[in-house]
């Protein structure tokens, strides 16, 4: 039985063995020839080979000149220290610029109702440079503006005509609050004429020129910046100073002046300020801002105030609507209201911001993400 068992099993094996076809060789050496391919071969490891592979940072950008410009997202509101000391960089200048020219213009032709032609410019110019490192930051504001107007029969009438100079530093105390202290100058660029009492006037009609009046403001003092909407400047110590360099215009009375000939006015009171800026919608913006001055010396209840509101449309990247309001009341020069209000289509251009790269390394993050 054992010897029938044996000869079964035998002829079993020849028989499975008869199954292996040539094709199932072919399939079985292709497979043995991708297994040779992936197994790692264990004596390679005695000897590695370190390979340097180079990567460049996804949120970093390699300059190699001094300075980059990057475009800024259009927006014409101020800088405050919130918008600048939020920002990640250790060492950074920033610009940004805004520069308008307004143009309108009348003319008339056998014109029943009747008019006169004319034509009329305002070209402004509103430029902030800061300095921002770590808890400091330094702010300078340059606002220059002129306009003109030239009527038929009319001699050439100024419409528009300021320079405002500002420099601000500021230390971060505690989140949102900074020590701050600066200087504001004032003044304008030409002589200045009332045409309601001389319709076509000279030089010796003149009420104002430039640094008459100059004013100079300087303070100390802290501010409050939640975000960049909102910031309130209060300078308890604050000096206020009115140059009148004009002979002809320094007699008592104008621009506050106490005595005939006298060049300068000084005053120490304490001065706040608080600006407001309100997003009615997606292109338009009103920035709304106001400062309060008394004097510590004299009359302390006579509060100057100076309020001044913008209203800016824009329809595209270059053309803006802008609607201004000044309002002050002084009681040194005049003891009514003053009143401003220009309104203006025009060309606006906006620079971007300048950014210093780090003198170590070379390397920036990109000022947009």
């Amino acid at each position: 039985m054992k010897k029938v068992l044996a000869v079964f099993c035998i002829v079993f094996g020849l028989l499975l063995q008869a199954q292996i076809t040539d094709y199932q060789k072919v399939i079985d050496s292709i497979n043995q020839k991708k297994w040779d391919s992936t197994a790692i071969d264990l004596d390679s490891l005695a000897n590695p080979r370190i390979i340097d592979i180079r990567s460049i940072k996804k949120d970093s950008v390699k300059i190699t000149n001094n300075v980059v410009i990057i475009p800024n997202n259009n927006d014409t509101s101020p800088l405050t220290p919130s918008s600048i000391l939020t920002l990640p960089t250790l060492k950074r200048w920033f610009i940004f610029g805004q520069n308008s020219l307004v143009f309108n213009q009348s003319s008339f032709s056998n014109w029943y109702a009747g008019g006169n032609n004319n034509i009329g410019v305002i070209g402004k110019v509103n430029y902030n440079i800061v300095y921002k490192k770590n808890r400091h930051y330094l702010d300078n504001n340059i606002q220059l503006g002129y306009g003109f107007v030239s009527s038929t029969g009319q001699s050439t009438r100024k419409t528009d005509d300021y320079i405002n100079i500002m420099t601000n530093y500021g230390y971060e105390l505690a989140q949102h609050y900074y020590l701050s202290t600066g200087f504001q100058f004032l003044s304008q660029f030409t002589a200045g004429y009332n045409y309601s009492n001389t319709p076509d006037p000279v030089f010796d009609d003149r009420v104002s020129k430039f640094m008459a009046p100059g004013y100079l403001n300087l303070g100390i003092g802290v501010s409050y910046n939640p975000n960049e909407n909102f910031q309130v400047i209060l300078r308890p110590l604050n000096g206020k100073f009115t140059f009148v360099l004009d002979e002809k215009l320094q007699f008592a009375g104008n621009y506050g002046l106490e005595r005939d000939g006298q060049v300068m006015r000084a005053e120490v009171g304490t001065m706040l300020n608080i600006l407001y800026k309100i997003k009615l919608f997606k292109d338009a913006t009103y920035i709304n801002q106001i400062n309060f001055f008394s004097n510590y010396l004299q009359h302390s209840e006579r509060v100057d105030i100076n309020y001044s509101g913008s209203l800016n449309l824009k329809f595209n990247k270059y053309i803006t609507t802008v609607v201004t309001i000044d309002m002050m009341y002084d009681h040194d020069q005049i003891q009514k209201l003053q009143r401003k209000q220009t309104l203006g289509i025009g060309i606006t251009y906006n620079l971007g911001y300048k950014v210093e790269r780090d003198s170590k390394t070379g390397v920036i993050k990109p000022f947009v993400n």
